[in-house]
């Protein structure tokens, strides 16, 4: 298994990709540009090869995670930003090597949620039509904070099996959020597990937000804690972290880190009770 966190790229990513290094990291995660904007990025193309080719080299899995304003299911107004801005996130992403960029299932708050899967297919097919590359996109599941929408595998399976270009998505499981959203509740796993299997999720999970959570399961709250101060037992998160499902797959911490908790001691810690 290998355990990373996000990392900055306000050194580039290469730069980024030398500091998951440095943090004994096998794993990273980046916003490709500015987290908050949806607005197109010219990036330095040179840095994002060099960054595959030290990746490539140390055996380091990076991640992209598009900007926080992404909303695949937002009304057409809103997606002519969103649509061009998650094809320059693939494009960075390819370039940088990436297996695929992270995007949250759409959030809709309308009376009908049908219309919020709607627009999450169309938005889907018109990213998917224009993108030939490599790197995959990673739907990942909803809390719940935000509607009712993306907090069951079997939508995250439908929507991959109703698009064009099913072979173009997989997907990213947040634990903090199956966790908030009652999916997880700490002791179902072989259960979460068997549905999983039956429905072909799991074929296509690439990757694992692994994050405790500050609410208790079915809270619909979503706040990440660290993993061994959380709502998650540390022998609950060491029972998902080695199923055979997902013990393969990178895992990226999205917790807090700070000078005396850093992500170096956090993923020491992981390290450390999964030997």
């Amino acid at each position: 298994m290998g355990f990373g966190c996000h990392i900055s790229i306000k050194k580039g990513y290469l730069g980024a990709a030398e500091e998951a290094l440095k943090i004994g990291a096998e794993a990273f995660q980046y916003f490709p540009k500015n987290p908050r904007s949806l607005k197109v990025k010219a990036y330095d193309e040179e840095d994002a090869r060099r960054c595959a080719a030290f990746c490539k080299k140390h055996s380091i899995v990076s991640i992209a995670h598009t900007p926080y304003p992404t909303n695949l299911s937002a009304e057409q107004t809103k997606l002519n930003d969103i649509i061009p801005s998650v094809l320059n996130d693939l494009d960075i992403a390819g370039a940088c090597g990436s297996i695929g960029i992270v995007v949250h299932f759409g959030t809709y708050k309308g009376d009908d949620p049908l219309e919020g899967y709607k627009r999450m297919i169309a938005s889907l097919n018109k990213i998917l039509a224009e993108w030939d590359g490599d790197s995959l996109l990673l739907i990942e599941n909803n809390a719940g904070k935000n509607g009712q929408l993306g907090l069951t595998i079997e939508e995250l399976v439908k929507i991959r099996d109703l698009v064009e270009r099913p072979e173009k998505i997989g997907f990213c499981l947040d634990t903090c959020h199956a966790f908030a959203s009652g999916l997880w509740n700490g002791e179902n796993w072989d259960q979460v597990v068997k549905k999983g299997e039956g429905l072909g999720y799991f074929d296509h999970l690439k990757a694992i937000h692994l994050n405790n959570s500050i609410y208790p399961s079915g809270s619909r709250k979503d706040r990440h804690a660290n993993i061994h101060n959380g709502e998650i037992s540390v022998e609950q998160m060491k029972t998902f972290i080695t199923s055979k499902v997902v013990k393969h797959l990178p895992m990226i911490l999205e917790t807090r880190s700070n000078q005396t908790y850093t992500h170096k001691d956090e993923i020491d810690f992981l390290k450390k009770i999964v030997h």
